[in-house]
Parts: C-alpha cells; sequence; structure tokens
C-alpha cells in the first residue's frame, strides 16, 4: 500500500511538472498513457543494468506521449469551440475546460476553484457562526427564453471561432442595454454564474447573509481570477477612427417584401447605436426585388428597413447580391436567382458555371454570358446594370442625404470576386483544393479563342490531371510540386482563367460606376487561404486568384479596382496562423500572411481596403487580431483600414459577455482608450 501511494505520489510530481513546461506552449495537454518512473514493471532491470539505455528509451517515451497529448489536445479544443460554444481561448490550460464542462453540468465554480452542485450549498468552515452581515452575493439567477442562433452567410468552414451549435440568448431587450446600463457594466462579467442546462441567464444581483469571515474569503476569491492572465494589448487610445458597421440578417426582408421581426429588429439596432456601431451592411437580393418579371423591381421591404435606419440616425452599407442565398456554411434561409432566370436555366443549364464532370451550380451566372444576349434579349451585364440604376433611382434621398455611405457590388460566389470553386453542395469539404469552374460550352470557347490565338489549339482544354473538390495538392499531377501548373500549358490556362474573373469585374465595375456616380463603391474578395504555404496554392488558383509562390495574383485585381475607385473589402483579418496549424496542420493555412499579401498589394495600388471577419468573432482574442491588421504597428505610411463590417448581427452577441466585449472592440476600433486594458 506504501509503494502504492508513493508510486501515486511521483507520479502526480511528473505530471505538474509536465503541466508546467507545457504551458510555455500556451495550451494543456492530457496524457493518454502516463506511465510513472517508479513503476515496478517494464524496463527496470534493464534501467539498473544500463542507466544510459534506460534514459534514452525514457526519452523517446516522452517524445511520443507528447505527441499523442497534442494531438488529442487539438482534437478536443476543436470540438469544445466548434460544437459547445464554450469561450475558450486559443491556447486554453487544463482549469478552463473543467470549469466550462462544470458549468455546463449545471454546477457553480467559484473564482478560487471551488466547485459544488447548484442545489447543495458552498463549503465552509467549521466554525461558530459570528453576527451576520450584508454583502454583495452572486446574481440572481433569471432564465430567459432561447431561440437558434441565426447562422452566417457562406464563408470556407474553416477552424477557428466556428458557428455556434448550441441554444442562443433570446434577443436582449434595449431597456436592458441601455446606455446608462451599459456604462455601468463596463467590466467583463463574473464567471460565477452557471450557464443552467438548456437556458442562458441574465444576472440581477440581490444583497444575502454571509458571516465575517465567509464574506472575507469572498473578498479574497474574488481578487484571484478564473481565467488564465491574457497576453499583453496594443494601446489603441489616439489611433485612427475606423468605423464599424454590423451585417443585418440574411433574410431581414423576404420574398414578400415585408420586413422580418421588425420591433425586434429595432430593438436590437438601438443597442447598436448605443454601443457606438456606425452603420449596418443590408444585401438587396436580386431573386427578392426582380423575381417574378424582368425589370419589375419590388424595392417596398426595403424601404422601409432603409426609413428604420435612418430614424435612428445609423449609417448603410447596400450589396448589390446577384448570387442566390443557401446552400453555403451560414445560409439560414433561401434565396434563389429570379424565377424567370432559372426558367431560362432549365432549357440552358450553360449559363451555370459547370464543372469538369458537367455539374451545375446555380449560385450565379457564368461569367460566359457577360456579353451573351441569353436572358430575354439581356446580356447578364445590362441585367446586372438594369438592376443597379433601379436601385439608385428608388433610393435617390439616402444617396443625398449620406446615409447610404458605400455600395458593394456583388461578382461571384457569396457575393465575392471568385469562381464558385469549393461548394458545399457538391460534396467539398475543408481543406480541399476544389475544381475549375469553365466547362460551360460559354467559357469553353473563349478558351478555344484563346489556344487558337496562342497558336496551340491543343490547349483549349482543362487540365485533366487537377483531382476532385477534396484532394490535396501533392496527390495530383497538376498542383503537386514541379507540377504541370508551372509547365507552358499550365501557365497560359491560369493565365486565361485569372483574366477571365479579372475581365468580368472590369465590365461590371464600369456599368456600377455609371449607376452609382458620385458614390463609393467597394468589391469583396474572399480569403482562400488554406494550401498558402504550398508552392502552387492550389485552393486560390481554382477560385481563379492566379497566385503561386513566384507571382502576385492580386495585384491584376487591385488594378483594375483603381481604374474605377472601388474599395476593395478583404475577409479573413481574424483568423490567427497558429490557431489553422492546431486544428487542421494537414491544410498548410496560413491566414496571416495572406492578409499581409492583399492588405499590401492593395495600399501599393493606391486603393482604400475595407475588411470582414470570414466566421463567428466573440472573444477578445479574435477581436484583437482584428485590430492588429487593422491598424498594422509602426506602418511608415500610417496606412490603415478605412472601414470594418462584422459578421454578422445575432442573438449570440446580444449575450452579456459577448456584448461587452464587441462593445470594447468598438472603441478601440474608433481610438478611445479601454480601462481593462492588459499590459
Amino acid at each position: 500500500m506504501q509503494q502504492a501511494e508513493d508510486e501515486d505520489e511521483e507520479m502526480g510530481v511528473k505530471e505538474e511538472d509536465g503541466d508546467e513546461e507545457e504551458e510555455d506552449d500556451g495550451c494543456f495537454y492530457m496524457d493518454p498513457c502516463p506511465v510513472s518512473a517508479a513503476s515496478p514493471t517494464g524496463s527496470g532491470g534493464v534501467g539498473r543494468a544500463n542507466p544510459g539505455r534506460r534514459r534514452a528509451r525514457e526519452e523517446e517515451r516522452t517524445k511520443l506521449r507528447e505527441r499523442q497529448r497534442r494531438a488529442i489536445t487539438g482534437r478536443i479544443l476543436a470540438g469544445l469551440r466548434q460544437h459547445g460554444n464554450y469561450c475558450l481561448r486559443a491556447r486554453a490550460d487544463i482549469n478552463e475546460v473543467i470549469a466550462a464542462l462544470a458549468r455546463e453540468a449545471g454546477w457553480i465554480v467559484l473564482p478560487d476553484g471551488t466547485t459544488f452542485p447548484t442545489s447543495s450549498p458552498p463549503p465552509a468552515a467549521a466554525q461558530p457562526a459570528p453576527r451576520p452581515v450584508m454583502v454583495a452575493a452572486a446574481p440572481l439567477v433569471l432564465p430567459l427564453p432561447t431561440s437558434p442562433a441565426l447562422p452566417l452567410r457562406g464563408a470556407p468552414p474553416v477552424a477557428a471561432r466556428p458557428i455556434s451549435h448550441r441554444p442562443a440568448l433570446a434577443p436582449v431587450p434595449s431597456v436592458l442595454l441601455s446606455p446608462p446600463l451599459a456604462a455601468a457594466s463596463s467590466r467583463p462579467p463574473a464567471d460565477d454564474v452557471p450557464d443552467g442546462d438548456s437556458s442562458h441567464l441574465l444576472a440581477v444581483p440581490v444583497p444575502v447573509t454571509m458571516d465575517p469571515a465567509a464574506a472575507e474569503d469572498a473578498a479574497v476569491a474574488n481578487q484571484v481570477p478564473d481565467v488564465a492572465p491574457r497576453p499583453p494589448e496594443r494601446d489603441f487610445a489616439g489611433t485612427p477612427y475606423v468605423p464599424v458597421y454590423v451585417m443585418l440578417p440574411l433574410g431581414v426582408v423576404n420574398v414578400n417584401g415585408e420586413v422580418v421581426d421588425a420591433d425586434e429588429l429595432v430593438g436590437q439596432l438601438r443597442v447598436l447605436k448605443a454601443a457606438g456601431v456606425d452603420g449596418v451592411m443590408v444585401d438587396c437580393w436580386w431573386g427578392n426585388v426582380e423575381a417574378h418579371r424582368p425589370q419589375e423591381y419590388n424595392w417596398t421591404g426595403y424601404k422601409r428597413l432603409f426609413q428604420m435606419i435612418r430614424e435612428l440616425k445609423l449609417k448603410l452599407q447596400v450589396v448589390m447580391s446577384f448570387h442566390e442565398c443557401g446552400g453555403n456554411v451560414g445560409d439560414d434561409v433561401s434565396i434563389p436567382l429570379p424565377h424567370w432566370v432559372t426558367e431560362i436555366g432549365r432549357s440552358n443549364p450553360d449559363i451555370y458555371f459547370t464543372d469538369r464532370a458537367g455539374r451545375r451550380n446555380t449560385e450565379c451566372l457564368s461569367w460566359g454570358i457577360d456579353k451573351e444576349r441569353v436572358l430575354q434579349g439581356r446580356t447578364a451585364v445590362e441585367v446586372y446594370f438594369d438592376f443597379m440604376r433601379s436601385f439608385r433611382v428608388e433610393f435617390d434621398e439616402y444617396f443625398e442625404d449620406g446615409i447610404i455611405s458605400e455600395i458593394e457590388i456583388g461578382l461571384g460566389a457569396c457575393g465575392e470576386l471568385r469562381y464558385p470553386s469549393y461548394p458545399a453542395k457538391h460534396g467539398w469539404k475543408y481543406p480541399g483544393i476544389g475544381e475549375f469552374q469553365c466547362y460551360d460550352r460559354y467559357l469553353q470557347k473563349n478558351l478555344r479563342r484563346a489556344a487558337e490565338a496562342r497558336g496551340h489549339t491543343i490547349w483549349a482544354r482543362g487540365p485533366g490531371n487537377a483531382g476532385h473538390y477534396n484532394s490535396e495538392p501533392n496527390l495530383t499531377g497538376f498542383f503537386c510540386d514541379g507540377g504541370d501548373y508551372d509547365s507552358y500549358y499550365g501557365r497560359f490556362f491560369l493565365n486565361w482563367y485569372s483574366q477571365m474573373l479579372v475581365d468580368h469585374a472590369d465590365r461590371v465595375l464600369m456599368l456600377a460606376r455609371l449607376a452609382f456616380e458620385g458614390s463609393s463603391i467597394a468589391v469583396k474578395v474572399s480569403g482562400v487561404h488554406w494550401w498558402y504555404k504550398t508552392a502552387s496554392h492550389a485552393a486560390e488558383l481554382t477560385a481563379g486568384f492566379y497566385n503561386p509562390c513566384n507571382r502576385d495574383g492580386y495585384a491584376p485585381i487591385a488594378a483594375v479596382l483603381k481604374k474605377y475607385d472601388a474599395a476593395l473589402n478583404f475577409t479573413c483579418v481574424e483568423l490567427r496562423t497558429m490557431d489553422q496549424h492546431e486544428v487542421y496542420p494537414e491544410a498548410f493555412a496560413d491566414p496571416e500572411g495572406l492578409v499581409w499579401q492583399v492588405l499590401n498589394a492593395a495600399w501599393d495600388a493606391g486603393i482604400q481596403v475595407a475588411s470582414e471577419n470570414a466566421l463567428p468573432c466573440y472573444d477578445r482574442d479574435g477581436f484583437n487580431k482584428i485590430l492588429e491588421n487593422a491598424k498594422p504597428l509602426n506602418d511608415p505610411d500610417g496606412r490603415h483600414l478605412f472601414g470594418f463590417t462584422y459578421l454578422r448581427l445575432s442573438k449570440v452577441l446580444f449575450e452579456r459577455r459577448n456584448f461587452f466585449e464587441f462593445e470594447r472592440f468598438v472603441k478601440r476600433m474608433h481610438g478611445e482608450a479601454v480601462l481593462d486594458l492588459q499590459v
């Protein structure tokens, strides 16, 4: 018995030492097969006979355990973030995880680590009860109704701060988050309030009776943080003012021209206004406005929505959404292309992008019909221009009054300038490389003309060794190191493929500049950051960005935006490369490197740059990364983003902890000081 106790004690010491070493990596690890140094079995006899050999074996076993522990840790953290919506840092320690799991089970976790069920009183020392005193106690817990969180617009499902699958908080009435209350709640909420089994809770402090000794213990405990210290933060006080907008839900206006849940929306907008938000972004869906017949536009719902926004003195960013909604990650409503367009598509499916296997993607129209009169006598760009001109006429007063601050022109899948190369509806999963989308007869005809002009008609084809949607670059003959992507044919094809993207942007932006003369326009470019650390950048190539390691694929895009004085709106500014590597090391992703390349390509071209987050972001670490990209440190030219749009308004945003972090983020984007800066 004594020997077993000694072994357990020695194991505990070794595990504690290991935890201290692993804290240097900023992550906790769980040992799947701990082995005691005092174990009477195994290689004990051999170790006594040959200490050097035994030591070498122990080192090898330790390295193996560390690799196993790191792999298990990464999967545990990824699962908790993705499926549980736990507020865990990217480099959480074991105490944070245990505390989060305990709260999820309905237990109370005090700041000093004391844990007990909600049905049991907290443990107290055995001593005579002295005279009671009144102190501020734990909040009174009031359950609020729940409803599913609103997912977000399509974005590649990379592994960082994914969409929550837990019940979301019901909308907080404006009276609960009015400016006086928001000011009074200028510190983070305490962590000693349980989440409960299925409800999110609103805390209301009430006095209770507590003896002096317990009160002293509680006061000391409240001074001890129950989370690991955060890394130092930059002080953005006095930095340039960067406006912050918030995207409204995708289906805020339905196909009948009605504002969905208008009263609830007004309350949420008032809360955002009180938090200092500058404005909101709204999608104007082609499929809703011109739904039934060509050139018959129904702007009724948007007129009512814009009037509500103007009364609250908020600004408007409006998206000309020429794509369908539904089928992408975060799409919670279905808004197809106009009915009269889909009728044409039934008889002529080549109006849609098509992959090598002949599968049609109905999300948006192929760029091959930009100049083809296949839409009841009009070309695609003429249809887009008529839609934009109608909007400009209908909402002229909002332009004149400065309420509409920017028009974002949808140029492809998800409203972004890219091919629909990674559609979930066709089985794509992250981090697949995607597929080329150039097999409709109109783009094929254009490719044949380009090959004939080059003098190589045999090149009038797509690559036959580029894999499929979920391939890895090194397993294909086209994208592998030294592959065909860098051959004479490969360079010809990729130049043509990417030039079609640039030409489409050129044609539509020329007409957008005519429709919105004197107004600010912008284009969104997606952040395809997976496989960025490989030579070919395969996922970018299939999306239309000719950006291998020996070529800048974003300079031509910046040049065409400069031509029409359009701003570039880039995504994924909240993602960290290390986070991606921890969860999906096989993706060779580098969002930080990609953001740095694209921002500098735009700034070098002399155009303005805005950004938005690619995935839901509620934690301080993600907001700090956005701030770092928005206001680069020690930039000799003082360059910074001219705006940021938060994706997206949802009930989860109004949870107390989330909204506190968001409001703090808005202040720092505006260059204001915050009191709880971590230095």
